[in-house]
């Protein structure tokens, strides 16, 4: 089985099928599946979404780094909504320097609020860092997070995620190690321990180069948009490159996910 530790099922472009989604995402031995939120209207989305099933659809809930400017954090709303008994973690947050420069400070007020929440109701964190991993990690070392947490699309070098793992953290990667020529991430790879190891396919992006067909004949996704049942292709890359079993890092991802995020 697989778990896809990180996904938008409750973004705009899943609004009139994500049902179907879901089931395809079962159908190919997808057990769990969590909707991660990006502000407060995406993290109810997504607490909607999981209570319509009994089991293996869950949610997180934050306010993503690039809506801190558009959007007022309410702490006590964010904990509310964060006590659903379906939501599993807190997040996506963190720091986002690629597209705005201008809201470091605001980014890293909201990043410490959020990992506030965290701590005083004892859930995980989703992380998201781009273009700012040494702030993302002044923070986490000032505010001691104690539910841990993932760093998630992992894309830093070998040097950096020893740092995250020695912090006690996971780190998940997505469809872009399936094309992606960054040989310093597949040292990641080949050195993290598969027991720190998470698989996602934060679709609808970060499709992966190919996605097997009932065929059995790769199919090209370029381009595409993802969704759940394609992280089995994150799994079989990490298989590729560490040289074990498929089976072995399916297991393995799947019960790193269950301890971390009690599901």
């Amino acid at each position: 089985m697989y778990i896809d530790t990180h996904a938008h099922l409750n973004f705009k472009a899943f609004e009139t099928d994500y049902r179907e989604v879901i089931e395809r995402a079962f159908e190919a031995d997808v057990k769990a599946i969590i909707n991660v939120g990006s502000n407060l209207k995406t993290s109810l989305e997504a607490i909607k979404i999981a209570n319509m099933y009994a089991q293996g659809i869950y949610a997180a809930v934050g306010l993503h780094p690039i809506h801190v400017k558009e959007e007022n954090f309410d702490s006590k709303e964010f904990e509310k909504i964060a006590s659903d008994k379906k939501v599993v973690a807190l997040g996506e947050t963190g720091l986002d320097y690629y597209y705005d420069r201008g809201t470091k400070e605001q980014q890293k007020e909201i990043f410490r609020k959020i990992l506030t929440i965290a701590n005083k109701i004892s859930k995980p964190v989703i992380l998201h860092s781009r273009d700012a991993g040494d702030d993302v990690l002044s923070v986490l070392i000032e505010e001691k997070i104690e539910s841990k947490g993932v760093m998630h699309c992992f894309q830093g070098n070998w040097q950096y995620a020893k740092v995250i793992l020695d912090m006690g953290l996971y780190i998940s990667f997505t469809g872009l190690i399936t094309f992606s020529k960054n040989y310093e991430t597949f040292e990641v790879i080949k050195n993290a321990p598969l027991e720190r190891i998470m698989i996602e396919t934060d679709c609808p992006f970060m499709t992966p180069a190919f996605v097997e067909t009932s065929a059995g004949k790769p199919e090209p996704m370029r381009g595409k948009r993802n969704e759940p049942a394609y992280v089995i292709e994150v799994a079989k890359k990490i298989a590729e490159i560490k040289k074990i079993p498929l089976e072995e890092v399916a297991e393995q991802t799947s019960q790193n996910a269950k301890e971390l995020f009690k599901i």
